[in-house]
């Protein structure tokens, strides 16, 4: 790998994700000055130079999410200002992801002008993490490479496979996330089927599959509130399961989500590290942080290298 050309620059959103991703590859974080002025506008400034270089972009788009995103679109300016060879954009977390659709009238796909955006600044390529629905990939023109973290959370779970294990979707939309962790685990899938009345309210409605003396893991995408985890837990355990853990990819964690798992009865919640947890959540007694620097690693170095990056997917 010609480490000379390969240059990575992160904002605040996380930047121990990519000091992980920069020990992994053997590269120095690149040098960045990012400051506010008085009214809150974002100053930055690229430290070094990175004509004709590889430049990759750190950034998850998390709370608070639009100073994250202006951060993002400013540093990929900035680096196409001084003639960067090729900007990717990792993102490790993609806020706006679940504006994808017009579900009400009068109303914006988000996740598409945020998409339009970070093109507009001057990104070249996408490489994603766990992206809410995979057809966000299409709002780009630009390739996008969709890595998952399924690789990551199988490894966690299975040498502590219990027995009478079920895979369960908390929702019809993450049936095929779900189903490939059951394929991996050689466990049944179930699903739960509920009406979301507004944002951040869902109401579980009923169960489809097996969970009656079964240990339930549900596997998500993300986890906002916690409302749709707790009563989803609730759902399987008022059906008979013996016990209910739960893993997602991206913590988002807002409100009194700690607070919500830490009095509900899920035995262990697992997420990434794509979003960096708080304190109170680090401190929690049934969470625990998975890393995937390893992985947004391998795959930069697969970008760089112009080599596969499918084989991440096996």
């Amino acid at each position: 790998m010609n480490r000379d050309r390969l240059k990575i620059f992160t904002g605040n959103a996380n930047p121990a994700l990519a000091q992980e991703i920069c020990q992994n590859l053997g590269v120095a974080l690149g040098q960045i000055s990012v400051k506010k002025f008085s009214d809150g506008e974002i100053y930055l400034q690229i430290l070094e130079n990175v004509r004709g270089a590889d430049v990759f972009v750190v950034q998850p788009t998390c709370t608070p999410v639009d100073k994250h995103l202006m951060e993002l679109l400013l540093m990929c300016d900035a680096l196409k200002r001084a003639s960067a060879r090729r900007i990717t954009a990792v993102l490790p977390y993609y806020g706006y992801a679940r504006q994808d659709r017009k579900d009400k009238p009068r109303v914006p796909i988000s996740a598409k002008l945020v998409a339009s955006l970070i093109e507009c600044a001057g990104a070249h390529r996408i490489l994603a993490l766990d992206l809410h629905a995979a057809q966000i990939q299409g709002f780009f023109d630009a390739p996008v490479d969709h890595l998952f973290a399924a690789p990551v959370m199988i490894d966690y779970f299975a040498p502590r496979r219990p027995q009478h294990l079920t895979v369960v979707s908390p929702d019809a939309g993450g049936v095929e996330r779900a189903r490939a962790f059951a394929k991996r685990l050689r466990a049944p899938l179930a699903i739960i089927d509920k009406r979301r009345e507004e944002a951040n309210v869902a109401e579980v409605m009923h169960i489809i599959g097996r969970v009656k003396d079964r240990n339930c893991l549900i596997v998500d995408d993300l986890i906002d509130t916690a409302g749709t985890l707790v009563k989803a837990a609730e759902a399987l355990l008022d059906k008979g399961a013996t016990s209910v853990s739960a893993c997602a990819t991206h913590a988002v964690l807002s409100g009194s989500a700690v607070e919500r798992i830490e009095s509900s009865q899920l035995l262990e919640v697992v997420v990434s590290n794509s979003i960096p947890l708080s304190e109170e959540a680090r401190r929690s007694s049934k969470m625990r942080a998975l890393s995937v620097g390893s992985l947004l690693a391998t795959g930069i170095q697969s970008i760089h290298e112009e080599t596969s990056i499918s084989v991440l997917f096996v």
